[in-house]
């Protein structure tokens, strides 16, 4: 019996490690030059990512939600924000280690990150136009938000544009720079989380 119980107990403090990690990730953000300065680059996807990666795309899901959960305590967006960011990491993490677990190879984890972020792109889409931008037009005007995109591109001529033109491909951006520090670091720390270290010696 206390055999069983060592892979939950590592899984489950594995889990809480990695959402820790990322819960404080998400205040490392910061903005880019060509994108409005409401958009917040960060990698707090990154330990879900890895999660996902390591113990399954179901560890990934339980990650980006402790981490939200977490970050509700602090909320300004009545839980609107968290529940989009939710929503985003697991279409981000969910595919990608649905795909890997299929067959645990580079190139699968590749295709799994890359089919994961594009999925986190598209989403981002309605998540942005019915949960999260009605929400900021309580605090900021419409014609105002609009505006900051004309600023850096005066051709666009509504949100829906804004979203596709510049949301959408930085939400992509965002998601494979996590990728990009994860292929950097998993073989490093995989082996940490799955209590698997190698003896020296």
């Amino acid at each position: 019996m206390k055999e069983s119980k060592r892979p939950n107990l590592r899984y489950l403090t594995a889990t809480a490690m990695l959402s820790a990690i990322s819960f404080l990730l998400f205040f490392l953000q910061f903005s880019t030059p060509i994108t409005p300065s409401f958009l917040k680059l960060d990698v707090s996807d990154l330990p879900a990512l890895i999660g996902s990666f390591s113990m399954g795309p179901v560890a990934g899901v339980v990650i980006c939600l402790v981490k939200n959960l977490l970050h509700l305590l602090m909320t300004t967006t009545g839980g609107v924000g968290e529940l989009s960011n939710f929503i985003l990491g697991a279409a981000f993490v969910l595919p990608a280690g649905l795909i890997y677990y299929r067959r645990k190879t580079k190139k699968t984890a590749l295709i799994g990150s890359l089919v994961g972020a594009a999925c986190m792109a598209a989403v981002s889409f309605p998540s942005n136009l019915f949960l999260v931008y009605p929400v900021y037009y309580n605090f900021m005007p419409k014609e105002t938000i609009l505006n900051m995109y004309q600023a850096i591109l005066p051709a666009i001529k509504s949100i829906e544009q804004s979203l596709l033109i510049f949301n959408v491909p930085f939400t992509f951006v965002k998601g494979m720079l996590c990728v990009l520090i994860t292929f950097l670091i998993y073989k490093r720390i995989s082996p940490l989380i799955k209590g698997n270290r190698k003896k020296t010696g």
